[in-house]
């Protein structure tokens, strides 16, 4: 049996797999996100250990047998998170989140005085990544800065508290704006562009290769045999991809989770850090992927049905009586509620309605988010270069996956198949799948693509209007951009 653990932003998820790839036992827990200040998300580390020991306890009573069968633990983690350890171990302030955007200032003063970090790390300097996190933790915390003796990310302080080794994996490392991509290791250019060093660092292994075994006094308290190995791991999307089977070039995935993302596999690194696509390591080796990110997808859809306080399986219900006519006098809704990576790289970005009548139905403004949330994923898609002439299937992940409307609406706005697979599919079977493969299993016959569920083809009856939607939803964001000039 192989466990996988994925510490998400909303909550962790955590399955067993036996050597048939089949799913025993699934577990999950609940996480807050807490925004003190404009433009900050942040999370206490402690709340991840808390959840992980709650969904343990629970996979030990849902299936006693399989989990005394473990034989190998692996990991994935929402990506760019900053925790902080002194040399005691001690976490020195709460972790700043992927979607933290605080620190754009020091975004734009490391491309004035680093411009070679573009080039070191393949991608563009923007406020999601953990370098300039810590240069904001330097400018306006300099006595945290001071005691840091490691950076770990989140599924890496994980690793930490299940085995007290300080470890990572290329596709992780790769959010950091830390490591050199092509050489798939630390640069020391790139760390002290922020006054950081490889010793606060942790060491990088393949997310298929064993990184440490767990720790022996945890294995007795959580009834594990002694010799449970812990895989290297990734990042949530590309732990996600090996969920899907996305391991090939070409592959390629959309997450609709509280980020969305268009993911395709690439057999060498193609970098283009200027359009704002992320170019990462794969979870395995000798493999990358691009990546197009936009900071808030299911999470608007969250968002609006808390306004509304109606549940989103209510509003989806309310939303799939609309007809097309109707739909097409909808609002336009922009979906930067936390701003928006690529291809804008606008931290100041904001979610606003455009057309909104006293006939305005809550189904209409449902719909103008979830076809929000579309738009803003063609805007990634038109970036992805020629990696966009690779894409004709993609699979559908996350949340938003459940919503047959929302993965119809996605294939007629990219014009792509879309396929769903059951909902177990996600970061944390990709984190077992791994596991797996540290114990010496085949490639070909752990990373198979599961079972497709349903099957969404492009309807080009409404691709007309939608084009002209979409034509809309770019305009309106110029404006904006136009409009906050004027703000004082």
């Amino acid at each position: 049996m192989y466990l996988g653990i994925d510490i998400g932003t909303s909550e962790l998820k955590a399955l067993v797999i036996n050597e048939q790839g089949e799913i025993v036992a699934a577990q999950h827990a609940a996480l807050t996100v807490q925004r003190p200040h404009p433009l900050w998300a942040e999370q206490d580390p402690q709340a991840w250990w808390q959840a992980t020991c709650q969904v343990v306890a629970a996979l030990r009573q849902q299936a006693p047998e399989a989990w005394a069968a473990i034989r190998a633990i692996g990991l994935s983690g929402q990506m760019h998170g900053a925790v902080l350890l002194d040399k005691q171990g001690e976490v020195l302030r709460p972790c700043i989140l992927w979607n933290d955007t605080r620190s754009h200032r020091e975004c734009d003063d490391l491309r004035e005085r680093h411009p070679e970090i573009m080039t070191l790390s393949a991608n563009m300097i923007m406020p999601g990544f953990t370098a300039p996190k810590l240069a904001w933790v330097a400018r306006h915390e300099p006595e945290i800065f001071q005691q840091i003796d490691k950076v770990l990310l989140p599924k890496d302080y994980l690793r930490w508290r299940l085995t007290g080794e300080f470890v990572s994996d290329p596709s992780d490392a790769a959010g950091t704006l830390w490591l050199d991509v092509a050489k798939r290791d630390w640069s020391d250019a790139l760390l002290a562009a922020t006054d950081l060093r490889r010793d606060q660092m942790p060491r990088l292994v393949e997310g298929s290769e064993v990184s440490a075994t767990l720790d022996a006094a945890l294995a007795t308290e959580w009834g594990l045999s002694a010799n449970v190995v812990i895989a290297g791991g990734g990042g949530d999307n590309a732990t996600s991809a090996v969920g899907v089977g996305a391991v090939n070039p070409g592959d390629a995935l959309i997450s609709l989770g509280t980020s969305g993302v268009i993911f395709v596999v690439n057999d060498a690194l193609q970098a283009d850090p200027s359009s704002g696509v992320h170019a990462f390591c794969h979870a395995l080796p000798g493999r990358w992927h691009q990546m197009s990110v936009m900071l808030s997808a299911a999470s608007c859809l969250r968002w609006v049905c808390n306004l509304l306080g109606v549940t989103e399986s209510q509003l989806m219900e309310e939303m799939a009586l609309l007809t097309d006519e109707e739909k097409q006098r909808a609002p336009l809704f922009l979906p930067y509620l936390s701003g928006e990576r690529t291809p804008h790289n606008d931290p100041e970005a904001s979610g606003s309605f455009f057309n909104l009548r006293h006939e305005t139905r809550r189904a209409l403004l449902g719909y103008a988010v979830i076809e929000g949330v579309a738009f803003g994923l063609a805007d990634g898609m038109d970036v992805l270069g020629d990696a966009r002439q690779t894409i004709t299937r993609c699979s559908l992940t996350g949340g938003g996956a459940r919503s047959t409307l929302w993965a119809q609406l996605i294939a007629d706005v990219l014009d792509v198949t879309v396929v769903t697979h059951p909902a177990s599919s996600s970061g944390a079977l990709g984190a077992a799948r791994l596991a797996w493969l540290a114990c010496g299993a085949d490639e070909q016959t752990v990373c198979r693509k599961p079972p497709v569920q349903q099957t969404f083809e492009p309807a080009s009856a409404r691709q007309g209007w939608l084009e002209k939607r979409l034509a809309l939803f770019r305009l309106l964001y110029q404006q904006q951009r136009q409009a906050r000039a004027l703000l004082p």
